[in-house]
């Protein structure tokens, strides 16, 4: 899985993947309409490889918390809608990250996280194997 080149991008809807990069811009591709744009560096664009979660303990990389998804969903999509209500977001996100920080990690940042892996488990961007416990 290759999350370098996956964005996010502040007050765009959807994740973007990166066709291209200039000096002042990027060329990126929406996943949700195939449809290209370019995006001024001074916009707020985040890599998905850099975002990390909080816990209680260190930060868990986002690919992480993706294969911990996957391996619940046995490859699915979430069981949890990414609308469902915040005490039910909080709940999922809990049986995936026992130990996620309450504290820090809103129910805004689980939606996105679910959307997110939802969108691009829907374009076959994951590559996790799902793993049995004998095999871990």
């Amino acid at each position: 899985m290759e999350l370098d080149k996956i964005l996010a991008i502040s007050k765009k809807p959807g994740l973007y993947k990166l066709i291209t990069q200039s000096r002042g811009a990027f060329i990126a591709e929406s996943l949700l309409d195939k449809k290209r744009i370019s995006i001024n560096i001074s916009n707020n664009v985040s890599v998905l490889s850099e975002i990390a979660i909080y816990t209680l303990g260190d930060e868990i990389p986002l690919k992480t918390v993706f294969s911990k998804i996957f391996d619940k969903e046995n490859g699915n999509l979430t069981s949890t809608s990414p609308k469902s209500s915040k005490d039910d977001l909080e709940a999922y996100f809990f049986s995936v990250l026992s130990d996620y920080d309450e504290d820090r990690v809103y129910a805004s940042d689980i939606k996105k996280v679910l959307s997110w892996y939802n969108l691009l488990n829907e374009h076959k961007i994951l590559d996790f194997k799902t793993r049995t416990p004998d095999s871990e």
